[in-house]
């Protein structure tokens, strides 16, 4: 690019959209700590109890019919600003897949699982993500998915994370789209997709001249998937 347009060298990244960039001998830490502080003042939630998890273990099903639909445009606010504050802290991913599912019509009990990431990240707002030199750049993703965990339409949430040179690179959680008629066939399709997310991977390290000496792994917990 400097050969082609006039630039300036301003020195090492150190801030960008909210992204805090930190060099150290361990590697490059990215956080978003003041962008989480903003927005725990901004909801009023700074002084708040924090929590160890985002969301309730073994949760139930977030739909009531019967409730009032009173939160949609509060719920459809922090949940943009949570999606975008993911992606420096994956540990959030699912929890806001499940709440995201609701903003068309949010209620009570859809705002109180917003509140407990915010609870969640009261106490855990100065952690991030490390990306160190492990010597090696390894390919490798793993693959889940829990059959039928939504109770009102069967369907089945799936999710992946993709390492590279054994730094967390991609991740992504998501409800399938079709029911899934047995658990093999819920992780069998989460498999497709990891193996699609490779095969990006593959042609971007092959774009910037990298040349891949280990095959890529893909990695599932169902032996019926893996045996397809």
């Amino acid at each position: 690019l400097a050969s082609e347009f006039d630039m300036k060298q301003l020195g090492d990244l150190k801030y960008f959209l909210g992204i805090k960039v930190a060099r150290s001998k361990h590697g490059i830490f990215l956080s978003q700590r003041k962008y989480i502080l903003d927005l725990l003042t901004e909801t009023r939630m700074l002084g708040c109890k924090p929590i160890d998890t985002p969301i309730e273990q073994n949760h139930k099903n977030f739909h009531c019919a019967d409730a009032t639909s009173t939160y949609n445009g509060r719920c459809q606010r922090l949940v943009g600003k949570l999606i975008y504050l993911s992606h420096t802290r994956p540990s959030i991913a699912y929890a806001i897949n499940v709440v995201s599912q609701f903003m068309h019509d949010s209620k009570k009990l859809h705002m109180d699982a917003i509140e407990q990431i915010l609870r969640y990240l009261k106490s855990a707002h100065r952690k991030g993500m490390l990306f160190s030199n492990h010597g090696h750049l390894k390919v490798e993703d793993y693959t889940d998915a829990d059959w039928a965990g939504l109770v009102d339409n069967r369907r089945s949430s799936a999710g992946y994370f993709t390492f590279v040179g054994g730094n967390l690179v991609t991740w992504m959680c998501k409800k399938q789209q079709v029911v899934a008629r047995s658990s093999a066939e819920a992780k069998f399709r989460r498999m497709a997709n990891g193996m699609c997310e490779l095969l990006w991977i593959k042609y971007l390290l092959k774009d910037i001249q990298y040349k891949q000496k280990d095959a890529m792994k893909l990695y599932c917990d169902n032996k019926s998937a893996r045996d397809c």
